[in-house]
């Protein structure tokens, strides 16, 4: 018997494609009934700025159509600049207090006038250094950027029943498929114009940083270096032969990208030792469509001294799906929000 009463589908709406997942709770755990992907064109979406609605909404709708999903009710995320996650230490109080008072709270914390975003908070608990406070995470997205996604849902015939954060999709996929483990953790997830970087204490988000790279700045490079237009210098990079191209100088443009991701990961490292110098980082998870470029991790490895592996947001979760993708597996790191998404719930905070 599947429990459905609070059931939604995962919709990641990334820059370069659009992930689904329809993940259901049975007698035997978590199992994954569907799951796509469907390309979006260079530049549909820009810097978390969906420049193209009319081709996001048709890609949704074919994907959701192709692997023919009834539910209509959906949860998405959104990232980058329009989006601010804070964690702040407030005066104790109940919940219903804070409701009545975050705007004011907010205030102080967020580079936006308030009246323009949408703010939602969660309190972790009390603060270490002073009992008659508490740890509040602080989540604020600009409702220009948060409406034209909710048009889109609309316009695809599907319904929003949660608005998540990317950095919290990929820590709730991470909780299902991973257990806690001495150390804490980082998630750095890699798309083509962007990362997100978090670090877990204690299974809860100490540090998050959102960066403009990916894996499109490789492709972009190549395109600008060798004068190619955006497919071929795309096509370049995924290993087809071009004769302006010689894998000397691919290999020294990718390097450099990867290299710059590192410093990115590096940086957030830093941070965090400078605001928890007792604790260590044990484990790197690495998600994202960029997750698998050549050298990436090794180098990652070098350059933080911490274990890297690939993230596998189907490691807990039995995979039922009808037709699944013989290449799965080597699409899993790109699942990773999507999964987390998925794993939502109505009543989910």
């Amino acid at each position: 018997m599947l429990l459905k009463q609070d059931h939604l589908i995962g919709l990641d709406i990334g820059s370069r494609s659009i992930k689904v997942a329809d993940i259901v709770q049975g007698s035997n755990g978590l199992a994954l009934k569907h799951f796509g992907m469907e390309p979006l064109p260079a530049d549909t979406i820009s810097e978390g700025v969906i420049e193209e609605p009319g081709v996001v909404v048709a890609a949704i709708r074919r994907l959701i159509a192709d692997l023919k999903i009834k539910e209509k009710k959906v949860a998405i995320s959104v990232s980058g600049y329009s989006v601010i996650i804070k964690k702040i230490v407030l005066a104790k109080m109940s919940e219903e207090e804070l409701s009545q008072t975050i705007q004011f709270e907010a205030e102080q914390y967020i580079p936006f006038d308030v009246q323009d975003v949408n703010i939602d908070f969660h309190i972790l608990g009390d603060s270490d250094q002073n009992p008659n406070q508490m740890n509040v995470m602080l989540v604020a997205a600009k409702k220009g950027v948060v409406d034209v996604y909710l048009d889109i849902l609309t316009r695809s015939g599907l319904i929003p029943a949660v608005i998540d954060v990317d950095a919290f999709a990929l820590e709730n996929a991470f909780e299902t498929n991973y257990l806690l483990e001495d150390g804490e953790t980082m998630l750095v997830d890699i798309g083509a114009n962007k990362m997100n970087i978090s670090v877990l204490k204690e299974g809860v988000s100490a540090v998050t940083r959102d960066v403009a790279m990916g894996g499109e700045q490789i492709t972009r490079e190549i395109a600008s270096e060798f004068d190619l237009s955006f497919e071929k210098a795309e096509a370049a990079k995924l290993g087809t032969p071009n004769d302006k191209v010689s894998p000397g100088a691919l290999e020294h443009i990718r390097t450099r990208c990867v290299s710059q991701w590192c410093n990115e990961v590096r940086r957030a490292i830093d941070f965090f030792y400078s605001t928890y110098a007792d604790s260590e980082i044990k484990r790197i998870f690495l998600s994202g469509g960029a997750a698998r470029t050549e050298g990436l991790i090794e180098l990652l490895a070098v350059e933080t001294s911490v274990d890297v592996e690939l993230f596998n947001p189907f490691n807990e979760l039995s995979v039922e799906v009808k037709h699944p993708d013989p290449d799965l597996l080597t699409v899993a790191p790109q699942a990773a929000i999507c999964v987390g998404l998925a794993l939502r719930r109505m009543d989910d905070k």
